[in-house]
């Protein structure tokens, strides 16, 4: 049985990254569904005292944002999940900024329309990924970071997966993920995190 998946991230997260991976894998065997969400950590983290070395990461991430706000206007969830697959490689892959050439040319790659990378410059666009963010954030019912994973009515941040599983043992994680949706007095597993 596929089971549908919501998927909330910030393009700019690398352990991030790694979990769509997974869900990317796991949804190819037909095993889920996914309905890529987004959300913000610059959101997650106004008002707070952020370290310089990460505001203008948060600000690239912001602009990457709006286009896949764009990207979902135009195409989707679909589009969203492509464009995001274009923008990460570029960025968690091969190292490149959020620059509005890579932006630009992630769009290209996803097969979106131009307008799609033109969209970093349009703030109204903060309104739906906002909304979004907010979503995911209730799902999980307390302030949560990058990714939210929502199936089966259950939403939790996480899991975070370095490097992300492939084959059997993504479909394993997957299953154990289910089974945990099923268990209400869940609510949070932990260890040390893979490195990249």
């Amino acid at each position: 049985m596929t089971t549908p998946v919501d998927f909330f991230f910030d393009p700019g997260c690398p352990f991030t990254w790694r979990t769509s991976r997974w869900i990317t894998e796991v949804a190819g065997t037909g095993a889920a569904t996914v309905t890529w969400r987004l959300m913000s950590l610059a959101v997650l983290n106004e008002g707070k005292d952020i370290p310089e070395q990460f505001r203008a990461p948060m600000a690239m991430g912001r602009r990457a944002l709006r286009a896949l706000a764009a990207a979902e206007k135009a195409g989707g969830s679909d589009a969203v999940g492509a464009l995001y697959t274009a923008l990460g490689t570029r960025r968690h892959e091969k190292g490149e900024s959020y620059s509005d050439e890579t932006i630009a040319g992630a769009v290209a790659d996803a097969g979106l329309p131009e307008s799609v990378a033109t969209a970093v410059d349009d703030e109204s666009l903060d309104a739906a990924v906002r909304t979004s963010h907010e979503d995911g954030q209730a799902a999980v019912g307390q302030e949560s970071g990058s990714p939210i994973l929502r199936l089966d009515g259950v939403a939790w941040f996480g899991p975070v997966v370095v490097p992300a599983p492939t084959g059997e043992e993504a479909t394993r994680l997957f299953d154990a993920v289910k089974l945990l949706a099923t268990v209400p007095a869940f609510s949070e597993l932990k260890t040390k995190r893979g490195s990249f």
